[in-house]
């Protein structure tokens, strides 16, 4: 294998680079990155890059990396075309030939079919360019409304309220980040963005965005009631970047579907991060995460898949959110949970939930509570699940609970 090329700038991508040299392949090796920054790290940008006044971006390694490992790095460049038979990438400029090729393409903001979606002062956050526009809004910003009660929204909601704007935020499911947390988690949280001062709306669908000389002025909802806002954020999700590997002829289904090495349709290429659809060994069916972990940990398996290693993926997912003085965090995946377990007070603002599926542990949701997650990161890999009565009796030592050897 002669040339390799990485479609993508993102945590998959600048892994796939890394991990390539590292496992030995020796040949000529192209990142291309449709942003024109190095790979950054992305988390920061709804919470320390929009508060702090430099332009504090985080580079995931510096520009020496690259060069003293051989990577050439072709930023602010498009891949048009995956020309399978002639074993080629087609660029806005040019072509590059592969023998082997990594699909990092991740994920996009999805815009909701609203109307005034358009108008100034509407605001997605996905890339730093995003980050950048916001924060200087922000400057003038007085009344911001959040459209979207996931991770995202909620982060920039806290962060609004700590650069001191009036915040409304609009969620229209039944509770915040309903499909990735318990309801306990979600019922704490709600708790913490009211006493940060922002008003939450649960079951309120947005109709419109209104505008006034082509700059939004209110949010509209289902109701028709209007909320003032110079300033909206919507935050409503991601769509996988999946066109280059569908136009290609790759399989896709909410996703590019790769086998459990990473390999799509074709095995000279693999794909790795938010745009893949993997067969989850756990859950038996596809899932596609969102995720740093998922993306640098799907990147190294796809590099030894390129490079003759091939292992099956098995890392154990986990997640973060840091939301004003709260840190979330979960590992696993609790969609087929059948039974929680809280461990702690949540009055306290330190608790875990635990999910259970039969006497199965599958997940762990914890806010601030740094041990239960990592001692779930451990339990989960090595299949191990305590009771659910010990784990709901604080005077047991959870530490103690897995055998040793």
């Amino acid at each position: 294998m002669k040339n390799i090329v990485i479609i993508g700038g993102g945590h998959a991508g600048a892994q796939a680079a890394a991990s390539l040299r590292a496992d030995g392949f020796d040949g000529r090796l192209v990142l291309v990155s449709s942003e024109k920054e190095l790979p950054y790290h992305r988390p920061p940008l709804s919470k320390a890059f929009i508060k702090a006044d430099e332009d504090a971006l985080q580079e995931l390694r510096p520009a020496l990396f690259y060069e003293k490992n051989g990577v050439e790095l072709m930023l602010g460049r498009t891949v048009q075309k995956i020309d399978r038979a002639a074993g080629k990438v087609v660029l806005d400029d040019g072509e590059l030939p592969f023998d082997g090729l990594v699909l990092a393409t991740g994920a996009r903001v999805r815009i909701p079919p609203v109307p005034g979606i358009d108008l100034a002062n509407v605001f997605l956050l996905r890339t730093v360019e995003d980050a950048r526009r916001l924060k200087e809004r922000f400057a003038a910003a007085k009344d911001v409304v959040v459209v979207g009660g996931g991770f995202i929204g909620l982060e920039l909601a806290a962060t609004a309220r700590i650069l001191g704007k009036t915040v409304t935020v609009l969620e229209a499911a039944p509770r915040l980040m309903g499909r990735v947390v318990a309801p306990a988690i979600s019922a704490h949280f709600l708790d913490l963005h009211r006493g940060l001062g922002s008003a939450v709306r649960l079951e309120t669908p947005v109709a419109a965005l209104i505008g006034e000389n082509g700059a939004v002025v209110a949010v509209e909802t289902a109701s028709g009631e209007r909320i003032p806002a110079d300033t909206v954020i919507v935050g409503v999700g991601v769509v996988p970047n999946v066109e280059l590997a569908a136009e290609a002829g790759l399989d896709v289904l909410n996703g590019i579907v790769v086998d459990e090495a990473m390999r799509t349709s074709d095995p000279r290429i693999v794909a790795a991060g938010d745009a893949v659809a993997f067969h989850h060994w756990a859950l038996g069916r596809p899932v596609r995460l969102e995720s740093v972990q998922n993306a640098v940990d799907q990147a190294k398996t796809a590099s030894a898949t390129l490079m003759g290693k091939a292992e099956a993926y098995r890392a154990v997912p986990w997640f973060w959110s840091d939301q004003g003085d709260a840190k979330l965090q979960m590992v696993g995946l609790s969609m087929d949970a059948d039974r929680a377990v809280t461990r702690g007070d949540p009055g306290s603002g330190s608790f875990s939930v635990f999910h259970y599926a039969g006497d199965r542990l599958v997940a762990i949701d914890s806010v601030n509570r740094a041990t239960d997650h990592m001692l779930g990161r451990r339990w989960l890999a090595a299949g191990f699940s305590p009771s659910p009565e010990a784990v709901a009796d604080e005077s047991v030592d959870l530490k103690g609970l897995m055998p040793k050897g």
